[in-house]
């Protein structure tokens, strides 16, 4: 079952205004999910399966003010190269946003995309 409203990872590689995120799937119980479907989803799932990339996610997540600065999330036990390639992985994966100010980078969720993911494994029928 495909559905038109799709994440699609951010196409330029510098930093950006964040666009709105728009839900990946339909929900599980809604129908068999389409081949492009099930790689969107398992994509952000797999971004989420790494306790680092979880951990950092939660960070960025429960963060005051719901957004972070790479400088006060990096303590995951992971040198600083490592917390970078993590947090792209999940920037790619469509689970999270990033702006640059000055040297820092800040990092969001994506509120629409993580209700997608809860909405899709919602067992009650649709």
């Amino acid at each position: 079952m495909s559905n038109p409203r799709t994440v699609e990872p951010p196409a330029e590689p510098h930093d950006s205004a964040p666009e709105p995120a728009v839900p990946c799937c339909p929900p599980i119980t809604a129908g068999e999910l389409s081949v492009a479907d099930a790689e969107k989803t398992a994509l952000m799932f797999k971004a989420l399966s790494d306790p680092v990339r979880l951990r950092l996610f939660s960070k960025v997540a429960s963060y005051p003010g719901g957004e972070a600065c790479v400088c006060d999330i990096s303590d995951v036990g992971v040198s600083q190269p490592t917390v970078s390639h993590h947090l792209k992985k999940l920037k790619d994966a469509g689970l999270l946003t990033s702006e640059r100010r000055g040297t820092w980078v800040y990092y969001s969720v994506a509120p629409s995309v993580v209700a997608a993911m809860s909405a899709m494994l919602d067992l009650r029928r649709q």
